[in-house]
């Protein structure tokens, strides 16, 4: 036989699980502005009617329903769009973090601009020019002699700023690693809270949340996947257990960051055997070193001892996935190895064509001035070079500087051809024309019958035309890097538009399941009264006839 009370208990189920209802849209509406949160639902279901099943149990024409209950808590997410935005996540964070390196070289090289070393180039060959037209005008020799300081100091500065921002690189590399290792650290604690709740029933969705996000950051320093890991005892079903995070190299092979409650730390490491910091440009990155998996405890103890735990291998820039992660953009601006054992990378490709120009430049024009007479030889050539290096090393762009001879005395710049001629511009005509000349191997210059050999390689073109072609090599390349960047941050808005529309709150759909929820709940209490009256009715009303 039923029971008397069933719809007192069918009622009270109902309030109880409106008022979990209300609850939870009241934290939905709650954390609408919050980063990361994914908006959550009450899974209603059934009671168990009655009668029960067994052979025992009551003979009725149907089942009876006993009322509702809120049978889990649970966030609404879809997997497969967050997949897609992390994969966007990481190449956005390539991108934009190589058009912010490459902005910062095209700055720093200002061309074409009347301040820029092209500039200085052509000032100084018209310099040299109107030595030729007036070679005994002390004013043009030290406007000549100026300017070629000029290029010099602009090979300096421009040396000396790539070489700033290169360092900076390093450092914001050694700092990300950092933060990545933070990253790393923080999904491994979390994951140690979820293995702790779930199996006693609980669904933390907050902690998912938190855990999500924290992908979301990691996967803008470098491309990683998870597979989820069952807590296992009386986990619900919509629990979705801990992460075992992991790196993926371009060659397939797997290196698990994560797993469960413990992770791995990750080392930069240099071709000196040094980690990086941006003070030595030529420690360049090697590869990333990795500690066996621990837990919070263990790498917390190592720390405190000074004891390091075991690296179990390495990755080495091949084993990164081209064009996925800021960790890489920030390897390929700094300067890494190739495997030929050379430096490669933006930063130090760019400072060794600017050397190669330096080089070349002040090597072929001491080459041929040492050929000419200056104002006070009258029997034999200047023998003299113009520039000089400030450490006695071979030319670069950091060290070459005008002689100091030349500086106090201009007389000593070689503008004639033939000794004892002052007036004899010819010399100082053919160093002019040094800026029309092809250099590639062995090229001559000839002035006055005079033919001068000179050491050169900038690959067939003149001194200009190879810094203009570093110019436009730079530009294309920083073009193309912010349309892939423009490319890659459209459509992480797109796909971020998909997850909102999913996973975010939506105010005026709250307030319509506030309203349902509330109306519900008013029901059920209704019912609740009307059940009251009735037993009321039942337990003093009857059995009073003719009182």
């Amino acid at each position: 036989m039923r029971s008397t009370f069933m719809g007192l208990e069918t009622s009270k189920r109902a309030l109880f699980t409106q008022q979990s209802a209300l609850y939870t849209t009241g934290h939905n509406v709650a954390n609408a502005s919050t980063e990361g949160y994914s908006r959550q639902r009450i899974n209603m279901q059934t009671t168990l009617p009655y009668p029960g099943v067994g052979l025992n149990t009551p003979k009725m024409a149907g089942y009876i329903g006993t009322g509702v209950e809120a049978g889990s808590v649970q966030r609404t997410r879809d997997q497969f769009i967050d997949r897609q935005y992390r994969q966007e996540e990481n190449k956005l964070g390539y991108w934009t973090n190589q058009v912010q390196n490459l902005n910062q070289m095209e700055d720093i090289m200002s061309e074409p601009s009347e301040y820029g070393l092209d500039q200085a180039f052509s000032d100084f060959w018209k310099s040299v020019q109107d030595v030729s037209t007036n070679p005994e005008d002390a004013s043009a020799r030290k406007v000549a002699v100026q300017k070629a300081q000029h290029i010099a100091e602009s090979f300096q500065y421009i040396n000396t700023q790539l070489e700033l921002i290169q360092s900076n690189i390093g450092n914001e590399l050694n700092v990300s690693t950092t933060q990545m290792n933070s990253i790393i650290q923080s999904i491994a604690e979390i994951n140690k809270q979820i293995q702790a709740s779930e199996p006693n029933g609980y669904v933390p969705n907050d902690l998912y949340d938190s855990r999500d996000v924290l992908m979301d950051q990691l996967n803008e320093f470098i491309p990683v996947s998870f597979d989820r890991v069952p807590s296992g005892g009386n986990a619900s079903d919509v629990a979705e257990g801990s992460y075992t995070v992991y790196f993926t190299t371009s060659s397939g092979e797997r290196i698990d960051l994560i797993d469960g409650r413990h992770y791995r730390q990750l080392a930069t490491e240099g071709t000196e055997g040094l980690p990086i910091n941006g003070d030595d440009l030529n420690n360049l990155f090697s590869n990333f070193s990795y500690t066996e998996l621990a837990d919070y405890a263990t790498h917390y103890q190592a720390q405190k001892d000074q004891i390091p735990l075991l690296n179990e291998g390495t990755i080495e820039y091949d084993d990164l996935q081209a064009f996925k992660g800021s960790i890489l953009s920030m390897i390929d601006s700094y300067g890494f190895e190739n495997n030929n054992g050379d430096p490669a990378g933006y930063y130090p490709e760019m400072l060794a064509k600017l050397d190669t120009l330096a080089n070349t430049f002040a090597t072929t024009f001491n080459e041929v001035h040492r050929q000419g007479y200056g104002l006070k030889n009258e029997t034999s050539i200047t023998g003299l070079d113009m520039f000089e290096t400030t450490d006695g090393a071979e030319f670069d762009a950091s060290n070459m500087k005008v002689r100091d001879e030349m500086l106090t005395d201009t007389s000593l710049f070689a503008a004639s051809s033939r000794a004892g001629e002052e007036g004899n511009g010819n010399w100082a005509l053919a160093l002019s024309n040094l800026q029309f000349v092809s250099l590639n191997g062995a090229a001559q210059v000839k002035a006055d019958g005079k033919a001068v050999s000179m050491t050169s390689d900038l690959e067939g073109a003149t001194y200009q035309s190879f810094y203009k072609s570093m110019i436009a090599e730079l530009a294309i390349d920083a073009n193309e890097s912010e349309t892939l960047r423009f490319n890659s941050e459209t459509l992480k808005i797109t796909i971020a538009n998909s997850r909102a529309s999913v996973s975010s709150v939506s105010l005026d759909e709250e307030m319509t399941n506030m309203i349902t929820f509330q109306q519900a709940y008013n029901a059920s209490a209704r019912m609740l009264t009307v059940m009251d009256e009735t037993l009321d009715k039942i337990i003093n009303g009857m059995g009073r006839v003719g009182l």
